[in-house]
Parts: C-alpha cells; structure tokens; sequence
C-alpha cells in the first residue's frame, strides 16, 4: 500500500491533484489517498508529481508518498517540511 498526503494551498491545483490521485485509491482522509501498492504505479505518480507538480507548487505546498510495506520509504516534494527525521505508522 502506498499513502500519499499533500499540502497544497491552491484550491484550484490542489483540487487537480485529488482527481489525478482518485485514479489510482481512494481517500482515507481530505487530503489523504490510499492507494494499492505496485511498482508500475508508483512509478507513474511519482513520475507526475516530480514533472508536472512540482514546478507548480508554492512555497507552502508539499506533498508525501509513504511505501508502507519491508522498505517504509518516503519520498517529498515540495517545500513545506517537517522539521522530525521520523514518520511512525501504524496499521
């Protein structure tokens, strides 16, 4: 499973990004999507979230992709950022 949650100011972008993410999951809460882990999809929004996203983003806006699973890797884009190394979650 993949968690993917996103801070973004703009309604409008922000508004884009929830139905680009209701392709793949479904939302767990406003601004949290789970989403059913494959390597070939987290390719695919990784990939859009880096080249057509981010260039978008204001200095506010920031988005999380939490791999749950063996790896627990996490990836971040944007500029708001948690000041804590550690991400815990719990299933």
């Amino acid at each position: 499973m993949i968690i993917v949650s996103y801070d973004i100011k703009d309604d409008k972008l922000r508004g884009k990004f929830c139905r680009y993410l209701k392709k793949f999951g479904y939302r767990l809460q406003y601004s949290v999507f789970e989403i059913t882990n494959s390597k070939r999809m987290l390719g695919v929004i990784m990939s859009e979230v880096t080249n057509r996203y981010e260039k978008l983003f204001s200095q506010e806006d920031s988005v999380i992709i939490i791999e749950t699973g063996e790896s627990c890797k996490i990836s971040r884009w944007g500029y708001a950022r948690n000041e804590e190394s550690d991400i815990i979650v719990v299933g």
